[in-house]
């Protein structure tokens, strides 16, 4: 470690990851805002899915203030965070085969849909056949990863493959192997995570394309508001009775 202090360490190793997700991703963000806004344009509905901590980031974006109000959560029971009991058997379920074939023929995911596939590594199973069988059913795949990974690692799914190559098209958080920014001589692991500050950042300026995208279409983006401001609420509603039949976290 230099003299400076950890805390700004940290900020300055994820500011620029951001400042890279700005230069060298504008055009896959562009993509994937454009693909979301397309799918809301035609009528389609809008998924996230991650494991484990990945769906911290997935999670964001559904029933957000200043978010769209289509995002759905596609859950997967005991692997959404870290709520299932012990922790470890949800990094267990991440590499069993034929889990997403599961949750996928019991969600709503259609044919017209989008999916946006959250996973760090990318190289377990369950990320990897989500993308898989989503895509065999008709529905657009983001894939939102660190390709990285597909060089320095080994996949765990059969195929020998990763998220990343099932995917319409493919986000690069640029999260380096390992998931730690910050070493010290006295700490023999290296710490300090980023891909969560990072990963959600570069998903809310898909969403912020999404939504301008489909303005300038002369369509109102179905944006949430907060409920602590006054009239959020009443706005909240509306929105979600327009578009009831394709948000399913209200049911």
């Amino acid at each position: 470690m230099s003299d400076r202090a950890p805390a700004g360490q940290f900020i300055d190793a994820a500011i620029g990851l951001l400042r890279r997700l700005r230069d060298e991703e504008a055009d896959s963000i562009a993509a994937a805002g454009t693909l979301l806004a397309d799918t809301v344009a035609d009528g389609g509905r809008l998924f996230a899915f991650g494991a484990g901590h990945s769906s911290l980031a997935a999670q964001d974006l559904v029933y957000r203030a200043g978010g769209l109000a289509l995002v759905n959560l596609l859950a997967v029971p005991g692997v959404v965070g870290v709520d299932v009991m012990p922790a470890p058997l949800g990094s267990a379920l991440e590499r069993v085969d034929g889990l997403a074939s599961a949750v996928l023929d019991s969600s709503p995911l259609r044919a017209g849909d989008a999916l946006l596939v959250i996973s760090l590594s990318g190289r377990n199973a369950l990320p990897v056949e989500m993308a898989m069988n989503a895509r065999a059913l008709g529905v657009k795949v983001i894939g939102v990863t660190s390709v990285a990974y597909a060089s320095r690692t080994k996949s765990r799914h059969a195929s020998g493959t990763y998220l990343k190559d099932h995917c319409d098209l493919v986000l690069d958080s640029k999260i380096a192997v390992g998931d730690a920014e910050l070493t010290h001589d006295g700490i023999p692991a290296p710490f300090a995570p980023a891909s969560t500050v990072v990963t959600s950042a570069l998903l809310q300026a898909v969403m912020a394309t999404t939504a301008t995208t489909l303005a300038d279409r002369g369509i109102e983006p179905p944006l949430l508001r907060s409920g602590n401001v006054d009239g959020g609420h009443d706005w909240n509603t509306r929105v979600m009775e327009q578009y009831r039949d394709r948000i399913f976290y209200r049911h």
